[in-house]
């Protein structure tokens, strides 16, 4: 009942925010009329909770304006349930988000209500580009406040960063050290550590192109990278004159501890397993009475085939990180046709060592994938329990062939 509540406030609050997100940009004073002294400009790092959807944290832009008595924060992580095939459009990478303008103290309600820790950092601008970031966030708004969003390339983190970036009069120089080795799968594996379903089912989807290695800036879509990054950064003018990007930092929120309650014993390396010894009983079984229970083959086929139905679906998604997924060869949609071919032919030794020999070869290229590819928990497991299982059908119609 809490997690139903808490996420029924997040939606209700969500569509509040939408509402006042309409009007409250066009009432910020206009940078001209401000002493650029009573201006601040802060990046916002929000700390994840123990709901699931917040696993990776939130990034927002905190603009304060003590002569004008404006705080408000620009959050450009604003989206809609009400929109039509939104679980759809999500998975094809097909999701609009919205920029919001929320008040400061509102946005804070929200974050502390759910025990999370907000970290302020100051960014260390000049009148000029507090200038040119308000004109930027006001043109954004006015002009392109909707976005196509993407988890990796463009989100609420990245959104934030390059617009303050792009305000800036100087280049951007790093001093920290990052591991280019790493991938995205990585990355996230770092957030969802303690979630195993919420794991195993990003790693199912995403493809070999998820763990490639990754630059400081792709890195940078986590909302703790780019606080790192920017912790440590500084602004180097035309002149060479340089300056810290962040002049100062504090916690505005403090978070609260919480229990990890992804943590479960039901593991998809457990489940896996089970299939695993399951099958290889009824193999057991099967050579024991010298009978072939076929609806245990059709029964793996109908399911394999029908998860690999979502796999094949995201071929075609405008996420650049499932377009290429070995795995599709384990969860294999042709396994469908297979299924009904089998029903068929269940009288015909020749044809059915033809589909067991086709389904074993395809078992054979997802495994040999994984040295490639790193695939979702258990799902080598899962292919061995199928190849098994093929691999006893395809004896037993060589024998009575």
């Amino acid at each position: 009942m809490k997690k139903l509540n808490n996420f029924l406030y997040r939606l209700l609050l969500t569509f509040i925010l939408l509402d006042i997100s309409k009007i409250a940009i066009g009432n910020t004073t206009n940078y001209a009329e401000t002493p650029a002294d009573s201006i601040r400009v802060s990046l916002l790092t929000c700390s994840p909770h123990d709901e699931i959807y917040s696993l990776y944290g939130h990034t927002a832009i905190r603009y304060e304006d003590k002569a004008s008595k404006t705080d408000i924060v620009v959050n450009y992580g604003m989206f809609s349930f009400k929109k039509p095939f939104f679980v759809a459009r999500f998975v094809l990478g097909l999701t609009d988000y919205e920029m919001g303008i929320q008040d400061f103290n509102d946005f804070c309600y929200e974050y502390q209500y759910f025990g999370s820790q907000v970290t302020q950092q100051e960014i260390n601008l000049t009148p000029e580009e507090k200038g040119q970031l308000l004109k930027a966030l006001q043109d954004n708004y006015a002009n392109a406040r909707v976005y196509r969003y993407n988890y990796f390339y463009n989100n609420c983190t990245t959104k934030a960063r390059d617009i303050i970036l792009k305000s800036i009069n100087g280049k951007i120089e790093y001093k920290n050290a990052i591991d280019k080795s790493v991938s995205f799968r990585d990355l996230i594996h770092g957030c969802n550590a303690n979630y195993s379903w919420a794991s195993f089912g990003n790693d199912l989807l995403l493809g070999f192109k998820a763990d490639m290695q990754t630059t400081r800036e792709e890195q940078q879509f986590l909302p703790d990278n780019l606080m790192r990054d920017f912790g440590q950064a500084k602004i180097v003018s035309a002149d060479g004159s340089a300056r810290p990007l962040v002049k100062n930092t504090e916690i505005i929120v403090k978070g609260n501890d919480y229990a990890i309650a992804g943590k479960t014993k039901v593991t998809p390396q457990f489940v896996f397993i089970t299939l695993l010894l399951l099958i290889a009983a009824i193999v057991v079984a099967e050579f024991k009475t010298k009978k072939r229970f076929l609806w245990v083959d059709i029964s793996l086929l109908l399911a394999s085939g029908l998860a690999g139905l979502i796999l094949f679906v995201m071929l075609f998604s405008e996420h650049p990180t499932t377009s290429t997924n070995l795995q599709i060869f384990i969860l294999c949609p042709l396994n469908l046709y297979w299924a009904i071919y089998i029903i068929k032919n269940k009288r015909n030794e020749r044809k059915l060592r033809k589909a067991w020999t086709f389904l074993s070869i395809m078992l054979c290229i997802g495994l040999s994938g994984r040295l490639i590819q790193v695939y979702a928990e258990g799902m080598p497991l899962l292919a061995l329990s199928l190849l098994l299982k093929n691999c006893c059908n395809l004896y037993a119609t060589r024998k009575n062939d």
